[in-house]
């Protein structure tokens, strides 16, 4: 599995448009525009008067400036948020405008401005649209590398295990998370890059921090490694070296790339049935290890010119929430294949990874139906239903396709036992507190998901028979949190 399995790129920004200064003549010239931020007149200066000689209303005045945006507001925090974001103060509301704050000042705007939204775009030609097919190829990406698994299962078989598990086992999965927290937090940054429209400063960051990864991967891999452990924590170092290289192709587009490099691994559909010979699995392994490398360093190159010299670049410290949230999710995803037995188990895996394309696509179509809805509703109320409407509708869609590719993965994989209702009822509670959180970091909001994921995947390594209760209680609290954000037309203005 990719090492930025969940990730989604940090919400970009749409910065709130300017409040417009009257301009004189001097300001028409060039020179500075005098006064308060407002464009009001300041305290002692004679008010600007009308063509009458009467005495022009300040908000009225106000209103004419912000007529476009404020005809466009579905609630009155929208208003008082781009006057904040303009710098007006409280103090300079009650002497320029006699309203007590901005949320005051904003009612009276709304008022005043009758609601004007402009019509919404064209529908596209269908329902395949929004880059479904990028998606769906990420969902395939996702899940291949699992192949892997099945060619190196000869190699790894260990006489001993621990905790209950297979030999093998434990390196394999510390490489993994490592792999997943470190690619997380890396991706976060090279995205914040792109967002500023530096792929060169995006690329450098990949280049320094996706080896790292590897190193970090391999090391945890081999500090956790028992004796007779020693070619699972080979393969765990080969999965670090990939997870990097597959981090460094997700982020920068070339999911094409990433796709030709794991071709290889499609060697491994034989292997369900027959025996290959180890020289041959070893072989597609390295292969397509190899092609993915050499793969990242190509689109790599523009990292290696220098960049703007001083430029310090979005704080790190910022990525760590989302590291979180991949150790979170991704601790969530290896109890979910822990199953009666490995096929169950390894069954579930495979479906959530794939499920993580038409995930994406999801997110997308949800922004996208509540910006329309933000265009063509004229109050909070019946933005508020209608976004809540549009949830329902996409999370269940979503888990209505993991159930699918569930039953799917039964029937493709011989002798794979029909899931249980215990088993389903927790997949679909993973699969629902997966799709929320990843709506929520696509927000802004990853620092919530993010600790309600490790809550809960804290308890379940705890106490595995508290796992269903665990992930119940993470979907229930996750679903209020979407509501209370989700439902306010200022957190899809920002």
């Amino acid at each position: 599995m990719s090492g930025s399995l969940w990730l989604k790129p940090p919400t970009t920004v749409t910065p709130l448009p300017a409040i417009p200064r009257p301009r004189g003549e001097k300001h028409a010239a060039g020179e500075a525009a005098p006064g308060p931020a407002a464009g009001a007149s300041p305290p002692g200066v004679a008010p600007a008067l009308d063509g009458d000689g009467l005495a022009v209303d300040p908000i009225d005045e106000l209103a004419a400036r912000l007529d476009d945006f404020v005809a466009l507001a579905v609630h009155p925090d929208e208003i008082a948020a781009l006057l904040e974001s303009d710098g007006m103060t409280d103090d300079h509301i009650r002497l320029t405008y006699g309203r007590a704050d901005s949320f005051a000042l904003a009612e009276d705007l709304y008022a005043r401005v009758e609601r004007r939204h402009t019509a919404p775009e064209a529908p596209p030609a269908g329902p395949w649209h929004s880059e479904l097919a990028g998606c769906l190829l990420r969902g395939l990406v996702f899940a291949l590398p699992g192949l892997a698994y099945v060619l190196a299962a000869p190699l790894l078989a260990g006489e001993h295990g621990r905790f209950g598990l297979p030999g093998g086992t434990i390196p394999l999965l510390a490489g993994a998370v490592t792999g997943w927290v470190w690619n997380q937090a890396l991706s976060h940054r090279a995205y914040t890059w792109l967002g500023l429209g530096d792929r060169p400063a995006a690329a450098r960051a990949l280049l320094t921090g996706a080896p790292a990864g590897a190193l970090a991967g391999a090391a945890v891999a081999f500090a956790v490694a028992a004796p007779g452990e020693l070619p699972a924590a080979l393969f765990a170092a080969g999965q670090s070296l990939y997870l990097a290289a597959a981090t460094v192709l997700l982020v920068l587009g070339r999911e094409r790339a990433l796709l030709l490099a794991l071709l290889p691994l499609a060697g491994a559909v034989p292997a369900f049935r027959w025996d290959l010979p180890d020289l041959l699995r070893g072989g597609l392994l390295l292969a397509s290890l190899t092609a993915a490398v050499v793969f990242a360093a190509l689109v790599l190159r523009p990292g290696v010119r220098r960049g703007v010299a001083g430029r310090g670049g979005p704080p790190r410290a910022a990525s760590l929430p989302y590291g979180l949230f991949g150790l979170g999710s991704g601790l969530l995803v290896l109890h979910a294949g822990i199953g009666d037995t490995l096929v169950s188990g390894a069954g579930a895996v495979v479906a959530l990874t794939l499920s993580m394309g038409p995930a994406e696509w999801l997110l997308h179509r949800f922004r996208g139906e509540s910006l329309t809805r933000l265009r063509t509703l004229s109050t909070a109320r019946e933005f508020r239903r209608a976004v809540a409407g549009t949830l329902v509708l996409c999370l269940g869609g979503y888990l209505t396709v993991l159930v699918g590719l569930t039953l799917t993965a039964v029937l493709a994989w011989p002798g794979a036992p029909w899931p249980t209702l215990p088993r389903l009822v927790t997949l679909l509670l993973i699969g629902t507190v997966l799709w929320l959180g990843l709506l929520l970091q696509a927000f802004g909001a990853v620092a919530s998901a993010a600790a309600v994921c490790l809550v809960a995947a804290a308890a379940q390594t705890v106490e595995p028979a508290a796992g269903p209760a665990a992930t119940g209680g993470a979907a229930a609290l996750l679903a209020v949190l979407t509501c209370v954000l989700l439902v306010r037309p200022t957190a899809h203005r920002a």
